[in-house]
């Protein structure tokens, strides 16, 4: 196991506060020298600020890729590889239209999007705006690649260490941990001779890296006087089956990922995440990345898994639809329906779901991916089965969704 990421969560201030950019430095630093000395390999350090959109009034967003640039060429002093500026929100419109110049002013700075959350409800104008950036910022990159940075988000809470997700909504600054540990659930699985005995030996293992993991926090909690926000064991893979999630689904017996039985494996996964004793931060799901995963490409690319499937099994467990390889010609209208019912499924089943989906210019359904980046394995372009909304779902209101009660 490894951590994916350190993420700290700040107030940058703008014009940049001097006091705030040193703060994060010097922790940044420290803490990935604390947890490797903790005996964890720390792959990134990231930082993740309030809102852009509450940074810039109204009247300024248009100044976000100067902001934004000027944000990346801090992250060497900070020694932060990578950050997240935060959600458009749906309480100003223009900030979505805006993502698309930002991401492709930089090259390190990722955003969000937000469709619905608790306090608001569900926007059918944010949901659209969403699938209009996917949409502009697939053509950035001629492979597409620019979307990787940034998600559409339903009722995902601040504090979230996984990017693009990550935001901040507190005025103190705070830290948080996003883990590499889809090897923790090939182990014991594999070795498992049940069900019981598998889920006993994932929840195990994860106790005992929380614990020490949270012995190293709570030293950099006092030491610099932070809330540490968590862990979040959302067991994301590495392209590589030893550390793939996939692997774990068969290793329980599923024939092939996306076959039936593999929803029942997700909450078997998930379940034993749950039972585990941690201070949780995120997800601390099943992440399913497509083509971070060696597994889930390979199925994607046989045809066994679906974009229906992925967001089925995100009703049981996971973070949503991550990395979703498709037509390079999808509209934003077919896009729509798709994001909307993630966002439906955020509220009713009242968890934190994401999706990060990746249209490829020139690239059809069943066509290769030819990515050459070290985090992905190719698979191929995935179906979408999609038509534009109508009568009320393609109206401009906004309306609440009710998790169901338990009691019923």
């Amino acid at each position: 196991m490894k951590i994916r990421s350190i993420t700290y969560f700040f107030n940058p201030g703008w014009p940049p506060d001097e006091k705030r950019w040193r703060q994060a430095g010097r922790f940044l630093r420290d803490a990935r020298s604390a947890f490797a000395q903790a005996g964890y390999e720390v792959q990134t350090l990231r930082l993740a600020t309030i809102s852009f959109a509450r940074l810039l009034d109204d009247k300024a967003l248009d100044g976000l890729p100067q902001m934004a640039q000027e944000f990346e060429r801090r992250l060497p002093e900070s020694g932060a590889d990578y950050i997240a500026l935060g959600p458009a929100l749906m309480e100003a419109p223009r900030s979505y239209a805006l993502l698309p110049d930002a991401i492709a002013a930089t090259e390190n700075v990722f955003f969000s999007g937000e469709m619905a959350s608790r306090a608001r409800g569900l926007s059918l104008p944010a949901v659209r705006a969403c699938a209009r950036v996917i949409t502009a910022c697939s053509g950035i990159q001629p492979d597409g690649f620019a979307n990787l940075r940034f998600a559409a988000l339903g009722n995902v809470p601040a504090g979230a260490p996984f990017f693009p997700a990550a935001y901040h909504e507190d005025t103190a600054p705070a830290f948080a941990l996003a883990l590499e540990a889809a090897d923790l659930a090939v182990e014991a699985f594999r070795q498992a001779r049940d069900v019981t005995t598998g889920q006993q030996a994932l929840t195990a293992a994860i106790e005992k890296h929380a614990r020490q993991l949270t012995r190293t926090a709570d030293l950099l909690k006092y030491k610099y006087n932070l809330r540490f926000g968590g862990m979040d064991f959302s067991l994301a893979p590495f392209p590589q089956e030893a550390l793939s999630l996939g692997t774990a689904f068969e290793a329980l017996g599923v024939p092939q990922l996306g076959r039936h039985g593999s929803l029942t494996a997700a909450a078997i996964l998930a379940d034993a995440i749950d039972r585990a004793r941690f201070l949780r931060a995120g997800f601390s799901g099943l992440m399913l990345p497509v083509m971070e995963d060696a597994i889930l490409a390979r199925r994607a690319a046989e045809g066994t898994l679906s974009v229906k499937d992925l967001l089925m099994y995100s009703a049981v467990c996971g973070t949503g639809l991550d990395t979703v390889p498709l037509p390079g010609d999808v509209s934003a209208e077919a896009l729509t329906p798709l994001l909307l019912d993630l966002a439906a499924l955020s509220l009713r089943l009242d968890k934190p779901l994401t999706a990060r989906l990746m249209p490829i210019p020139g690239k059809q359904a069943g066509d290769p991916t030819d990515f050459n980046f070290p985090f992905f394995a190719n698979s191929r372009v995935l179906p979408l089965f999609s038509r534009p909304l109508g009568a009320a779902l393609g109206g401009d209101g906004r309306f609440t969704l009710f998790p169901r009660p338990h009691d019923v």
